[in-house]
């Protein structure tokens, strides 16, 4: 017996908390990665929190989503490990195309290697996630819209990458998190919208939500605690601080000059931070 699949829950709550969570993430990464820019001998720090910061966004988006996920008739579960785990694959996917970019550049080759890495990696970590889902049925999968939903993924992370190395101004930065919040949580609803689930017998039961909120909320403290730390780095960055966000030589990004000369990084202002 197919169930009927419900991914608002809780209404527009979870979408809304999901997308805000996803450009939160957007926009911690592409500010690291600014500053990264500018301090090429803390570049490796920034790069780092700007893709734990992105990783968490989309992890956190991902199961801030999953919280309006219901069954019909069933009980929804997650196993802790494979849920971990799928943190893990985002950080990493993430951590491995924003070095790429923030090594090698921005050139449409780099861009389409890291992107499509990025993006696939995005993809599996969704589908992990979904895979530690345990209930009382089998889900099945649209094989078209997850396509669908992978090449939104490898679109998004390449959008994401390209505005992490194009983008250098605070409002332009706020603005392009925005747009890649939609295409995260748009890649995440079109990979729900694949979902069937095909109940294999039981009795009947409602949802019970208390013991999987509380499951929920319980894995998303830890990336939300970093994602307010990294907040607090970039915030009081003396650079946010004092609006200083075009460097007054930009280094020519691209294949073979990813390391500026000694004069522009003389001429930034030495500021004793990451």
């Amino acid at each position: 017996m197919t169930a009927t699949v419900s991914n608002f829950y809780y209404g527009a709550a979870t979408p809304i908390a999901a997308y805000l969570m996803a450009c939160l993430g957007a926009a911690l990464g592409l500010r690291c990665t600014t500053r990264s820019l500018r301090r090429p001998h803390r570049r490796a720090r920034w790069l780092a929190l700007g893709a734990v910061s992105i990783g968490c966004g989309i992890w956190t988006m991902h199961f801030i989503a999953m919280i309006g996920f219901s069954v019909q008739g069933a009980l929804v579960e997650y196993d802790a490990t494979k849920t971990v785990l799928s943190l893990v694959v985002a950080i990493v996917v993430v951590a491995i195309g924003v070095f790429l970019v923030g090594y090698r550049g921005g050139s449409a080759v780099n861009l389409a290697v890291a992107g499509t890495i990025t993006g696939l990696g995005v993809a599996a970590m969704h589908y992990l996630g979904m895979a530690a889902i345990h209930t009382n049925g089998g889900l099945h999968y649209d094989t078209p819209t997850v396509a669908l939903s992978v090449a939104i993924a490898v679109a998004a992370a390449t959008a994401a990458l390209w505005a992490a190395v194009s983008i250098r101004g605070l409002w332009s930065s706020l603005g392009a998190s925005l747009v890649m919040g939609v295409a995260v949580t748009g890649m995440h609803y079109t990979g729900m919208a694949a979902v069937s689930v095909h109940l294999t017998g039981g009795s009947a039961v409602s949802q019970s939500s208390t013991g999987l909120l509380s499951f929920l909320l319980l894995m998303l403290a830890g990336p939300l605690v970093v994602l307010l730390v990294a907040a607090v780095v970039v915030m009081f960055d003396p650079d946010m601080m004092l609006g200083d966000d075009e460097p007054a030589a930009r280094p020519a990004y691209g294949a073979g000059t990813d390391v500026p000369t000694r004069q522009t990084v003389e001429s930034s202002q030495p500021y004793n931070s990451w």
